[in-house]
């Protein structure tokens, strides 16, 4: 049998017949074999080189059917199973690819002894074996790289032994199109010229000279090699009138140069030059095309390579002497980051202005053997060049030893640009010469650290906001006259920098974009930016040009698990830990097509995930910071994120593996599920604070894994991440997303339901059912539109409605608890941010007595949060009513099924009502003192400011205004201590309102000032709305009565957006009276005054609030001249408030009224209608008003 391979692989029987082999994976399984008849082949090499990256899930079973079939086409002896894998039984005279390599090895040997008639006839033959690109059949390209440079070394040979036989005219057309093909190949060019010299085309020949040495500087910033100068030379000086000819050669084949005065002399019958040979062999070129310089020795001492920059350099000033000051102390710096950071250009000015700063640019380069011979290329010696995509071979025998020889004695800088595809030759060529060269400084740029002792490794981070700024103005400036104009939009130009990461390549591709578009249109575009940003500059190297380029690189020098880690993690949000990191990611597409089978959320070993993402680190794909220290230990562990635009190259690459996407995906569901849930009881405990810390820093994986929950149809999942998350909302003034969230679950559940019924529906008429109402994954949105198409879907349920038409009350429903204490949450959420409105949904109301009366049965579920709180659904319903029974019953069956901390909240709640209520307080110093017992006990810092701000409200009730000052400010301390910020607004206001009873007017003003700005900052409308009024009411006392009104409505205006509970409108509703009675008259403001009270008796007021407002009545009584009422009404307030003292303020007006009617009405009758009025209920005081009311009418 014969194989050919040099092309799509062919085989032939001994007559030469060929021999049907089958489809494409058998002919690459013989081009496998055949590369290697000279030993046995292991089936992972063979799977590797048939499959490439998409190998079956079985693949040892599929390369052994592939084995069978190629035995049945070639015969069943031809590939031999012997240990350790397959053999193809052949010579290497049966495989035409070790003919080709051993012709053109003779064809060489017979070039290299003058006989270039056989080396033209040999490489001929050699040739010929082509017939289409090598191993043609292997879906890896890079297994053909040598053979093609082995083809091109041929070609060379072939077409200079066709000179010397003087084929000159005949070769031009051919190598004209080969210098095309490969533009800096020196060799064919100087083929090329020599041509056209010996075919009387001296003018042609000049000008392709001229043609590679532009190219060769605008391509490489290189000059031509010695060989192209020195034909260049001759052709500038040629010999005799009749212009240039054939190149005299010896019989040794040394090149002879004529016209330097030499002696002639003849040898061999030819005319010799005597002295005018170079006493070196005849270059002869490399298998790169390259040709050999001169012996650095004779060349004059240079001073550097660094070429000027054509734009500017902006920013980087403090990285610019920190790398100064590092290549002083440290022998070896790396500069580190990802494509596109400006490592390149930032070594070059750190090293500008230096003697002898050399830059060997290594991102040509395709092959580690190349990288000694690229810094000798770029030192000026020329020992060999840079071998670019043809991977040439080396073409002379020590470079490195030609690098220390050269290097030992000089102190120099060497810059090894983008070391990070070389990594191992560039450290290896590093620590060799540093140890050997004592006066050399190596400062490189990669993306991985080279990992050389002594090596000081400095990031490049991207820029700062205000360098990136400037750098998009002035390349926006060098593309578009009217730049000024452009970028008014600073917003749109923030935006373009934040997004792009501050990376200086990205930032100027954009720049480059307002040839076409506004900075707006740039920014809206970004999420596209792959797409967008591709105009870079002709003259960058390829990978520069576009940004997907840049990252693309990157990619392309990861082996597959860390490919595979790369897509993993793009499924984070906001960065992770190593833990995480661990939980999600395998570093193999084979365990996620596993998991995508059998639905396994198993990772692999922790350390192989631990180490994979360190490479990507070392690779500046993923970037590593410490985290905060939040432990009371200290620590805090390393964080890591990707930037924005590796995130997005990472999930566009994660996309085109969609089983390794919905994998991971569903192990980041797993993992913040299962961090939620170990969170939330740890949440109201004494080590809360360190968990609060670790939830809001994963709060952006958290809504990711939400969103993708509610997206699969995840219902389980996704309720039991919001039933977990719900306190945490809730404590750290996420209300309004909470109830988003709680929202979106609840129709969720609606629509999984609607869909059931359908699919009920549908069985039952015979039609296809496919009922996944499970909530298992699969449910919606895997196949169709995005999440927004999902939710947008969602919207159209009502979940409401959805519940109350159900049936049986969806009691039968598996997860019909779970919903319930979602609808309780969701119930929960609202009560200070969306209050529903039965007004626009009637049926509302009868929604929140069916929730109610779940949790009003009790139990385990109305032992916990948020079933706990079921008593507050009274504030939703139409009326207010008295909640000390319910409160009294959840209490209960919080002591029956809950722990302490559910025991201390429900009692907590109970105490804030007692105190808000009427009646005197009954037992709330017993309750506040169980609850110290137990907010100490248990830990949680909030229950503790809840305690503490109810101790204040007692206090204050009691008129013990120094005792509730320091209630107060522990309860403030608390809770900024566990960041409770949606209650700090009210405290602050609280302080406020003591330090004005108090007759503190400045420091009443200061800290509502305070107050004011933490309610703004942190939304909280109410405690907003509480500021006003205080402010409305030091206006009054200020006599400034149109800021009063102006403070009194933006209250309002406030108030109206929440529910606010009844001694809120009372107070609301009293300072209107006392705003009315300022500007009208005390009789309009008696009216609204007498309102006020109603409001508040039918609120259940406490008895403070009643006893300020039916003292405020009598003051306008007074003024009004009816001193009997005034004094009946004073002493009703006087004994509602029990003995405890009035407010300074209210105290004076108090005082005002009493000593008018005693004046008015004399002592004897002034005491009679004190005594009247001293047992007045809230219904007489009613009465008596509305009489006087009658008066005035």
């Amino acid at each position: 049998m014969r194989y050919r391979i040099l092309g799509v692989a062919q085989a032939e029987d001994e007559q030469g017949a060929p021999v049907a082999l089958g489809g494409p994976r058998v002919r690459a399984l013989l081009t496998a074999l055949a590369r290697r008849t000279d030993r046995t082949t292991t089936p992972q090499i063979l799977i590797d080189e048939v499959w490439a990256d998409d190998p079956p899930l079985d693949a040892p079973a599929a390369l052994q059917a592939l084995v069978g079939r190629l035995r049945r086409a070639i015969g069943k002896d031809a590939v031999a199973s012997e240990a350790g894998g397959y053999r193809l039984r052949a010579t290497k005279d049966d495989v035409d690819l070790f003919v080709f390599e051993r012709q053109v090895r003779d064809g060489k040997a017979a070039l290299d002894r003058g006989d270039a008639s056989t080396a033209a006839h040999t490489l001929r033959d050699a040739l010929a074996l082509w017939h289409g690109p090598a191993l043609a059949d292997l879906p890896d390209r890079d297994a053909a790289t040598r053979l093609d440079a082995l083809r091109l070394q041929a070609t060379r040979t072939r077409l200079d032994a066709d000179l010397r036989l003087g084929r000159a005219p005949d070769v031009v057309p051919e190598l004209k199109e080969l210098t095309t093909a490969h533009p800096y190949d020196e060799a064919l060019h100087v083929l090329l010229i020599r041509a056209l010299r010996d075919a009387g085309r001296g003018a042609d020949a000049l000008a392709a000279y001229e043609g590679v040495r532009r190219a060769l500087q605008e391509g490489l910033g290189a000059d031509p090699g010695r060989e192209l100068r020195r034909l260049h030379t001759e052709l500038l000086d040629p010999v005799g009138p009749g212009g240039p000819g054939p190149v005299p050669v010896d019989a040794d084949h040394r090149v002879r140069r004529e016209g330097d005065g030499a002696g002639a002399a003849t040898r061999g019958g030819r005319r010799v030059d005597i002295g005018s040979f170079d006493e070196r062999p005849t270059p002869h070129p490399t298998e790169d095309g390259h040709l050999p310089g001169p012996d650095p020795r004779l060349d004059p001492e240079r001073t550097g390579n660094l070429r000027p920059r054509l734009n500017s350099f902006v920013g980087r000033e403090p990285e610019l002497d920190a790398i100064r000051s590092d290549v002083q102390r440290a022998r070896l710096v790396t500069l580190t980051g990802p494509g596109g950071s400006g490592k390149t250009r930032l070594a070059e000015e750190a090293a500008a202005g230096l003697p002898q700063a050399w830059l060997v640019e290594l991102a040509p380069l395709d092959r580690p053997e190349a990288v000694p011979g690229a810094v000798v290329s770029a030192l000026g010696l020329r020992e060999t060049v840079l071998m670019t995509h043809e991977r040439a071979m080396v073409g002379q025998d020590d470079p490195l030893g030609l690098l220390v020889e050269y290097c030992a004695s000089r102190s120099q800088l060497l810059i090894l640009d983008n070391c990070e595809h070389v990594i191992g030759a560039a450290a290896e060529l590093a620590e060799t010469l540093l140890t050997r060269c004592p006066g050399l400084t190596i400062l490189a740029t990669s993306r991985e650290p080279l990992g050389v002792p002594g090596e000081l490794v400095r990031p490049v981070e991207p820029l700062p906001p205000d360098p990136a700024r400037r750098l998009f103005r002035e390349r926006a400036a060098a593309v578009r006259p009217d730049a000024g104009a452009a970028l008014h939009d600073s917003e749109a130009v923030d935006e373009i920098c934040r997004r792009l990461d501050g990376l200086p390549l990205a930032i100027e591709l954009a720049a480059a974009r307002l040839r076409l578009l506004t900075p707006r249109q740039i920014a809206d575009r970004l999420d596209d930016r792959f797409r967008l940003l591709t105009s870079g500059s002709r003259t960058a190297l390829p990978r520069q040009q576009t940004l997907r380029a840049v990252v693309d690189w990157s990619w392309d020098l990861l082996d597959e698990p860390e490919r595979a880690v790369l897509c993993e993690a793009s499924v984070f949000a906001g960065g992770w830990d190593l833990t995480a990191a661990e939980a999600v990611c395998t570093g193999s597409l084979a365990g996620a097509l596993t998991d995508s089978v059998t639905g396994s959320l198993t990772a692999p070993v922790a350390g192989g995930v631990a180490d994979l993402v360190g490479a990507l680190v070392d690779k500046s794909l993923i970037v590593a910071t410490p985290s905060a220290p939040h432990d009371e230990d200290g620590g805090g562990g390393m964080r890591y994120r990707m930037l924005e635009t590796i995130h997005e190259y990472a999930t566009e690459r994660a996309a085109e593996v969609p089983e390794l996407r919905a994998a991971a995906e569903r192990r980041h569901r797993a993992w913040a599920r299962d961090l939620v849930e170990e969170a939330e009881p740890l949440l109201r405990s004494a080590a809360q604070l360190p968990w609060i810390h670790r939830l809001e820093t994963e709060l952006d994986n958290i809504r990711a894994a939400l969103h993708r929950a509610i997206v699969a149809g995840a219902e389980e999942d996704a309720g039991a991440i919001v039933l977990a998350m719900g306190w945490f909302w809730w404590l750290r003034n996420f209300r309004r997303e909470g109830g988003q969230w709680t929202d979106r679950l609840l129709r969720l559940g609606a629509a999984l339901d609607a869909r059931r019924v359908v699919s009920e529906e549908n069985r039952a008429h015979g039609g296809e059912g496919g009922d996944r109402g499970d909530g298992g994954d699969g449910c919606e949105g895997r196949g169709g539109g995005g999440g927004g198409d999902r939710f947008a879907e969602l919207d159209r349920f009502d979940p409401l409605a959805a519940f109350l038409d159900a049936p049986d009350h969806e009691e039968s429903h598996p997860l019909h608890g779970m919903r319930m204490r979602a609808r309780m949450l969701h119930l929960f959420m609202l009560v200070d941010t969306d209050p529903l409105d039965a007004g626009e949904y009637p049926w509302i109301p009868e929604y929140i007595l069916r929730v109610r009366d779940f949790f009003e049965k009790g139990g385990p579920d109305a032992a916990t949060m948020p079933g706990i709180v079921w008593p507050m659904t009274a504030f939703f319903l139409s009326g207010w009513h008295d909640v000390r029974p319910s409160m009294d019953a959840a209490l209960a069956n919080c002591r029956a099924y809950g722990g302490e901390w559910e025991i201390g909240v429900t009692l907590m709640f109970r105490t804030h009502m007692v105190v808000d209520a009427p009646g005197g307080m009954p037992g709330v110093d017993d309750d506040l003192a169980e609850l110290r017992v137990l907010s100490r006990r248990v830990g949680d810092r909030w229950v503790r400011a809840q305690v503490c701000s109810a101790a204040g409200e007692a206090a204050m009730a009691r008129g013990f205004y120094e005792e509730a000052k320091g209630e107060y400010e522990e309860a403030l301390r608390l809770a900024f201590e566990v960041g409770a910020y949606a209650e700090t607004p009210f405290l602050m206001a609280r302080l406020a309102e003591l330090a004005y009873r108090a007759g503190e007017r400045s420091q009443a003003l200061t800290a509502l000032d305070e107050a004011n700005a933490a309610a703004e900052r942190y939304s909280v409308t109410d405690s907003g709305a509480f500021v006003r009024l205080l402010r409305a009411q030091l206006a009054l006392d200020d006599g400034e009565v149109a800021v009063a009104r102006e403070q009194w409505e933006q209250a309002c205006e406030m108030t109206a957006r929440g529910t606010p509970p009844p001694q809120f409108m009372a107070a609301l509703n009293w300072v209107e009276a006392l705003v009315t009675a300022a500007e009208s008259g005390p009789e309009p403001g008696l009216r609204k005054m007498v309102d006020a009270l109603a409001g508040a008796v039918t609120g259940r007021c406490a008895d403070v609030v009643t006893a300020s407002l039916v003292e405020s009545a009598a003051g306008l009584l007074s003024e009004l001249g009816d001193h009997s009422r005034a004094a009946r009404l004073l002493a009703a307030g006087t004994s509602w408030r029990g003995g405890h003292p009035r407010p300074t303020q209210e105290r004076t007006g108090a005082e005002r009224t009493e000593a008018a009617a005693r004046t008015a009405l004399g002592p004897v009758r002034h005491e009679s209608e004190r005594t009247t009025g001293a047992g007045f209920t809230q219904a007489d005081a009613l009465r008596e008003l509305a009489e006087a009311l009658k008066e005035y009418e």
